[in-house]
């Protein structure tokens, strides 16, 4: 029988379109698998030890104590205060980092990502020599007007943005340099300014990014403690955050401790479950 020419066509248009597609992916290599199981081991069993060794009987009426309900409130307080500093300087800062053409910018994108990968007791320590009362502004703090910034409640603010901005200037940036700039472009050509571009074609487009970042952020300022406990230090009634007191009660009040962390362990969790791995993946739902 012969085969028409149109249907050898179709054929040959298979083949090579079965050519140029990439293979597809193997299985799991057999190794892989009790390495991994090893992994998961290794990062969940220390939260089955502090689910086990929860005060699950007494666990309300722990964290409705007075010392557990400052510290919540406080660390509420700060991680929202830190988070609306983060979106105010770091949209901008992720969008210069993203779209302008300067000099230096890889440079200037390493300073802005540093607390990434800086150690927290080594942010507080460069918060000390920026803000201290001897610090770069510091003293004219100081020495103008009288006020100390450290070992105050916007010092446990600043510690918390400081550590917390980038995680939103990292999402927001790779958002911006994954967008198609020709709808922006199409749009300044039917005459719009370009602060119309930004509010209602570019903006609209990175709302997810800027939510996901946002959330980050605020989950990484609500577990901060190196930097705190450096910079703002360990008042019971202006710097003492959930972290720390979880720091200082293992020896006093361990089930304070674990009640806390419960607390912590259930915020993470909500974030992870909210952003559905939103950062690790490039697409679907």
């Amino acid at each position: 029988m012969t085969v028409p020419d149109g249907s050898r066509r179709l054929t040959a248009r298979a083949r090579l379109a079965a050519a140029a597609e990439p293979p597809a992916p193997h299985g799991v290599p057999g190794p892989f698998v009790p390495l991994a199981a090893l992994g998961l081991l290794f990062l969940g069993l220390p939260i089955l030890g502090l689910l086990v060794r929860a005060p699950w009987s007494d666990l309300f009426g722990i964290l409705r104590e007075s010392d557990a309900l400052r510290a919540m409130r406080l660390s509420l307080e700060c991680a929202f205060a830190a988070t609306a500093v983060s979106l105010l300087l770091g949209v901008p800062l992720a969008w210069v980092l993203a779209r302008a053409r300067l000099p230096g910018i890889s440079v200037l994108r390493a300073i802005a990502l540093l607390p990434l990968v800086l150690p927290p007791v080594a942010s507080g320590v460069a918060l000390f020599a920026a803000f201290g009362r001897r610090g770069l502004i510091g003293r004219y703090l100081y020495e103008w007007f009288g006020y100390t910034l450290p070992f105050t409640t916007p010092a446990v603010v600043m510690a918390q943005a400081f550590v917390a901005m980038p995680f939103l200037v990292i999402t927001v940036e790779g958002a911006l340099r994954s967008l198609d700039g020709g709808v922006e472009e199409a749009a300044a050509t039917l005459g719009a300014s370009r602060w119309t571009v930004v509010r209602r074609v570019t903006l609209p487009r990175l709302a997810p990014a800027i939510v996901a970042g946002t959330v980050l952020c605020w989950a990484r300022a609500l577990g901060e403690f190196g930097a705190t406990i450096v910079f703002a230090g360990n008042n019971p009634y202006a710097t003492r955050t959930m972290p720390i007191l979880v720091s200082t009660g293992l020896d006093v009040s361990p089930e304070l401790s674990n009640a806390l962390s419960l607390v912590l362990v259930a915020v993470s969790v909500a974030i992870l479950v909210s952003l559905r791995d939103r950062w690790l993946r490039t697409g679907g739902a």
